[in-house]
């Protein structure tokens, strides 16, 4: 049922209309946005899984230390 359920002239249409709704120069800044949080996002991922390993490998270590 959904075997083509994006083809490239869904793509240009999906387009078409976000530059209708929010114009051309709106969707530049946009993107630049999407990218930082996209990022911002990334990095908070990344702290997080570092500081779960660092403190499951304090864990193992003796109290003394």
């Amino acid at each position: 049922m959904l075997r083509n359920a994006l083809e490239p002239w869904h793509l240009i249409l999906i387009v078409a209309v976000l530059v209708l709704v929010f114009g051309s120069k709106k969707l530049p800044d946009m993107a630049r946005g999407l990218g930082r949080s996209m990022r911002i996002l990334k990095s908070e991922a990344k702290a997080l899984k570092d500081e779960r390993a660092t403190e499951s490998t304090g864990a193992e270590q003796p109290a003394g230390h």
